[in-house]
Parts: C-alpha cells; sequence; structure tokens
C-alpha cells in the first residue's frame, strides 16, 4: 500500500503547480507548456503527479508519452517510482533533470526496462540577449506551403539524433502531423535552396520564460560551412524578438560540433538534463 505523499493533480491544482513550474523556468519548459495548453482536466494527454502538501507541491512528475520529473529531490524521485513502477510502460522516453531522471530510471528499470539507449549527460543550455553572431538572411520561417519540402529533413534529423525512424506503424502521419503543427504555429524555420532544406530547427516548446528550440539540422552535405552557426543566429533573434525572453535547448555531452555552435552563439549552461529512450 501506498503511504508516500503523492497523488494525481488536477485543475484546482493549477496555480499551485504554476508556482512550482516557474520556480525552474527552463528546466521546467516542457511540462509548462502542456500544462498551459492541455490543463490538468480531462483534455490534458498525460497525467501530473504532485510530491508533498496538499497545497504546494514540493516536486511534480508528468507521466504521458514522455514522463519528466521537475525540482525532484531523492525523497520524491522514491515516491514517484513506488506510484509509477507498477503501471505498465506507455512513454517513449523520460527527460528531464539529469540527477532525478537517472535515480528514477534506476528504480524503474526492473519493471520498465530494458532501455534502448540512455543519454546520461545533456548540458541545458540558455540564451536571453541577442548573439553578436551575424545571422543567415535567408533563414525564414517554413510556411504552411512547405511541410512536404521539410519533413524528410525532419525526418532524417530525428533518425540521425535518435537512432530510429520516425515513421513508425503509421507511415510517419503522426510525425507529419507535428511537423505541420509547428509550422502553423510559426515555429518552424529553414533555410531552403531550390527546393532542398539547408538547415532547420523548431521552437518545439514554447512558454512565457523560453522557447526551446529542438530538431537543429543541417544537410550532410552543407556540413562544415556555418550554415548551423548562422541559422540558429537567426533562429535566436526571431524566438528573443517575437516570442520569449529566453531560448533554451539541451544537448549531447558528445555532440562536439554542436556545443561548438552554442558556445559561439552566446548559450550558457544552467543544467544538465538526461534522456532515457525505449
Amino acid at each position: 500500500m501506498l503511504t508516500l505523499p503523492v497523488r494525481q493533480l488536477a485543475e484546482a491544482d493549477r496555480a499551485a503547480v504554476e508556482r512550482l513550474l516557474a520556480a525552474h523556468p527552463v528546466a521546467a519548459a516542457q511540462v509548462a507548456e502542456r500544462v498551459a495548453v492541455r490543463g490538468l482536466g480531462w483534455r490534458a494527454d498525460g497525467r501530473l503527479y504532485g510530491y508533498g502538501g496538499r497545497r504546494q507541491p514540493e516536486a511534480v512528475l508528468w507521466s504521458g508519452g514522455q514522463v519528466s520529473p521537475v525540482g525532484a529531490n531523492a525523497a520524491a524521485v522514491d515516491a514517484f517510482a513506488e506510484m509509477i513502477s507498477g503501471q505498465p510502460r506507455v512513454c517513449a522516453s523520460l527527460v528531464g533533470e539529469a540527477e532525478a531522471v537517472l535515480s528514477l530510471w534506476d528504480k524503474l528499470r526492473p519493471s520498465w526496462g530494458p532501455e534502448r539507449t540512455v543519454r546520461a549527460c545533456q548540458p541545458l543550455l540558455v540564451l536571453d540577449a541577442l548573439s553578436s553572431v551575424k545571422p543567415d538572411p535567408l533563414v525564414r520561417q517554413v510556411r504552411p506551403d512547405e511541410v512536404d519540402l521539410v519533413f524528410p529533413a525532419s525526418v532524417a534529423m530525428y533518425t540521425e539524433e535518435v537512432g530510429v525512424s520516425p515513421l513508425g506503424e503509421d507511415g510517419g502521419r503522426g510525425y507529419r502531423g507535428r511537423v505541420a503543427e509547428l509550422v502553423r504555429a510559426g515555429r518552424s524555420y529553414a533555410r531552403i535552396v531550390d527546393g532542398q532544406v539547408v538547415f532547420k530547427a523548431e521552437l518545439a516548446v514554447v512558454t512565457r520564460h523560453t522557447a526551446q528550440i529542438q530538431g537543429v539540422w543541417v544537410e550532410p552535405a552543407y556540413r562544415g560551412h556555418g550554415y548551423a552557426t548562422a541559422g540558429m543566429a537567426a533562429v535566436v533573434r526571431d524566438a528573443l524578438r517575437r516570442v520569449s525572453p529566453s531560448v533554451s535547448l539541451y544537448v549531447n555531452d558528445f555532440n562536439t560540433p554542436a556545443r561548438r555552435v552554442y558556445d559561439r552563439l552566446g548559450f550558457r549552461q544552467v543544467g544538465a538534463f538526461a534522456t532515457v529512450l525505449f
């Protein structure tokens, strides 16, 4: 019988949840956007569990297609693991602050394992000022009629980054829907030359605190020529001027070329993420 102070949170808890998420403005961005867009009621695409007092949770755990802890110390991790370890795994990944994610996975692995891969150290980076790097003037928001152009580049990026194709059993309909959704929202950027995507990136998460950049990709034949640096400078400039007071991202520690790009742009590290992929 569960005796630790964990409970599923509901719409009545939204104010308390938002206060907690605001205390982690960059690390909690993915959960914060889900709560802002879908709420905590029946429309939510996952469940949010709280650890601690009923009026003000000390930590939360998002559990849906992705599992993400926010603000979880060792006691909270223990409580969350006890809560969800008996449930079947339906998520595709565990993502969040590295210490909490890795500790949570240690406890869940006996019932949820095995994992496909673990990215144990992903520096969490943020930038809240315009970069001195000259932006690529040809990088722009992708138009709705260009989804078919950017979709193959998105598939190539995902396959290269995650190690599996996103096309899956539905032939890519779900993933294409996500690509199209970002395009419609004005959150997809690309440099397109003669019908070919040379550079692309998306604002995959947007909150009142930060816009989280994901999906950064350069066509292999164009790599090593500065397209990523100038392209990212263009994305950063537009996001800071139009969308959010900061931009953020997390990157694999072993991805030396990408980390050099982000260093040139002036990103600073504010934490570390970890990702467990299934």
